[in-house]
């Protein structure tokens, strides 16, 4: 069951359900969804030489972006075929009996930005900023200012509350992130049974 404005409203007024800062609630939730802001923080792809990335390669991730922080007053150009990785200017905690799936706006989709690649999934327990798969596949550049209305969260209340919540066992890598993170899939083995050499 997807929750309206009433039942968000409730739940973060219960405590259970948190989004922060949330400055401006007649403006940020919607009929059945909040919207969320974006951050200050992009990670750019560094252009490589090397012929590609390897999810399992000891090379970490990071190693090919690099950070740009934007100043609030500032703004970040989103190029045609552009990929980086932004966040959420808010923190959020689900709670174990809730799902949140990070949707783009339509006002944004109308100028080919997307949100979110394939990461759209907030997982029950998770705690922390929401790193956002930014995309423009339009023709032309487009602006994003940190503070802006970038996604909106929906809300499903699940059929009984999850009995391992994400952050309760290994393999949590996301669990309290702050900005945008890079992939940590090269840490998978570490809890699919397989020892790192």
């Amino acid at each position: 069951m997807i929750l309206s404005d009433a039942d968000i409203l409730r739940r973060l007024e219960e405590g259970d359900l948190v989004i922060e800062p949330l400055d401006d609630i007649d403006l940020q939730v919607q009929p059945a969804s909040v919207d969320v802001r974006l951050g200050r923080e992009f990670l750019e792809f560094r252009r490589t030489n090397i012929p590609c990335i390897h999810p399992n390669s000891e090379q970490e991730v990071d190693d090919y972006v690099s950070q740009t922080v934007v100043d609030d007053d500032e703004e970040f150009i989103l190029h045609p075929g552009d990929f980086v990785l932004g966040t959420t200017k808010e923190r959020v905690e689900v709670p174990p009996d809730l799902v949140a799936q990070v949707e783009g706006r339509s006002s944004l989709g109308r100028l080919a930005v997307v949100v979110h690649a394939t990461a759209g999934f907030i997982d029950p327990g998770y705690r922390g900023q929401i790193t956002l798969e930014l995309s423009n596949l339009g023709t032309a550049p487009v602006t994003l200012t940190p503070g802006m209305r970038i996604s909106q969260l929906v809300f499903t209340e699940m059929t009984s509350p999850a009995k391992r919540p994400y952050g309760a066992e290994r393999g949590s890598k996301y669990q309290d992130q702050a900005g945008p993170q890079a992939s940590k899939i090269q840490g998978d083995h570490e809890f699919s049974g397989h020892q790192k050499e």
